[in-house]
């Protein structure tokens, strides 16, 4: 054990944040060669692309979550609850703001958190634009707790609409998602799959009245305007077949209880609206303006990882800008961007040499579409390859399976796998409660 070890603090604990304390905590932490700590405001980890389908209730956050707690004692690493609102970067020290319970009591008043080395991995939130009206009347979908607010919410709506005497009103059962990115168009089809789902265990007053539909809208000429041509037709097609709206280069200018209002003048009725358009870096970073940021708050970063201008002061995933030499556009806010991060950095950090840099390998792009997918390959042999269907799908999920790989390691995947086979059969296929 090495005597006084230095001590990494990893700050948010999604995709990248929870792979890199996992992978410091096995090569450092157990053997005593530095103290690593995770610090996150909730209790428990769930993998961010599969918020789309806890939100529609084919996924029960519960069963594909990881306790921080657990996880960092059988990982050699250290899980503080908290969230972070200050730094100071002479002291080397983060703040912690007080921990409040549901009744306004405060349980943990705010404290400071030492560190030597900092590592900020705390991902991102819906940009709202400032566009009226959208903080007070739309959800967002930052988090497993939104997502479970969102199903809830769906499901309370359904239970109404099959009991109540009048009919339905104009855009009661109607859903409008604002931003046809990657998590707009996934949730859309996620949706369509739900309420499929309610039908067919009883509430099938939506099927006699047609009472349901959903509505996707983007400022964009097209869906998915980050991705190719190709893929934003495919994916178009498969909206249609599931009769799911798009309006393509309508830009929503407010939104208001029940109706959204685009920049042309169409007015959209929607009881349940959505905001997936854009991402920006935590509210809490404007404080931070001694950091470097771009102009959505967004910690710029180079090619070590290393937050410009500064010293022992990391970023990775979606909170950070990260613009590679060569590059015209920083690397893209994705889940496998920061996994790609997190193993880059844990490098640096295991071997206290020179710095790792980061080289962003793109394997492509998939589109979950519920039963479906779409998607395309990239760096096989044959160069970028298009996939649709089953095969996009099982590898769409195979994605899932590497995230918990890297967390649990073979043996637990394959336990789990096996596991489900066994008790598929044995609970309702959405989630009723």
């Amino acid at each position: 054990m090495t005597e006084n070890p230095s001590h990494i603090v990893i700050v948010g604990g999604g995709a990248g944040g929870l792979v890199l304390a996992t992978v410091l905590g096995r090569k450092l932490g157990k053997s005593g060669k530095a103290r690593v700590t995770l610090i996150d405001h909730a209790l428990t980890h769930v993998w961010k692309p599969l918020l789309h389908e806890i939100a529609a209730g084919t996924l029960n956050s519960d069963s594909d979550s990881v306790n921080y707690l657990g996880h960092a004692k059988a990982h050699g690493f250290r899980f503080v609850q908290g969230e972070m609102d200050g730094l100071d970067r002479d002291a080397k020290t983060i703040w912690l703001a007080p921990m409040i319970d549901e009744e306004g009591e405060e349980i943990v008043p705010r404290r400071p958190f030492a560190y030597d080395k900092l590592v900020l991995a705390v991902g991102s939130t819906t940009n709202d634009f400032g566009v009226e009206g959208v903080k007070e009347h739309c959800v967002f979908l930052d988090d497993h707790h939104q997502a479970d607010r969102l199903q809830q919410r769906l499901l309370r709506d359904f239970l109404r609409a099959q009991v109540q005497e009048k009919p339905l009103t104009p855009g009661q059962l109607r859903i409008a998602i604002v931003g046809a990115g990657a998590t707009g168009v996934e949730l859309a089809a996620e949706l369509h799959r739900a309420a499929r789902g309610f039908v067919a265990y009883g509430l099938d007053r939506i099927d006699a009245e047609k009472g349901f539909s959903i509505t996707l809208i983007e400022a964009a000429p097209k869906v998915l305007p980050a991705l190719s041509p190709k893929l934003q037709d495919a994916t178009e097609m498969q909206l249609a077949k599931l009769g799911i709206e798009v309006l393509a280069g309508e830009q929503v200018v407010k939104a208001t209880a029940d109706q959204l209002i685009t920049k042309s003048g169409k007015v959209i009725d929607a009881a349940i609206k959505v905001w997936c358009a854009g991402v920006r870096g935590p509210a809490f970073f404007e404080t931070l303006g001694e950091l470097q940021q771009n102009r959505s708050y967004q910690l710029e970063i180079d090619e070590t990882l290393c937050i410009k201008g500064e010293q022992d002061i990391y970023a990775i995933g979606d909170c950070a800008a990260c613009l590679l030499p060569g590059q015209e556009k920083p690397v893209p806010p994705r889940a496998q961007a920061a996994y790609q991060q997190a193993h880059t950095l844990a490098a640096t950090l295991a071997n206290e040499g020179a710095a790792r840099r980061f080289v962003y390998k793109d394997y492509g792009s998939l589109i979950s579409l519920s039963y479906s997918a779409v998607g395309n390959l990239m760096g096989n042999l044959f160069g970028t390859v298009m996939i649709e269907g089953l095969l996009a799908r099982l590898t769409y999920l195979s994605l899932y399976r590497k995230h918990q790989l890297s967390l649990h390691g073979l043996r637990w995947v394959i336990m789990n796998v096996v596991a489900r086979l066994f008790m598929r059969g044995t609970q309702p296929e959405l989630k009723l409660h």
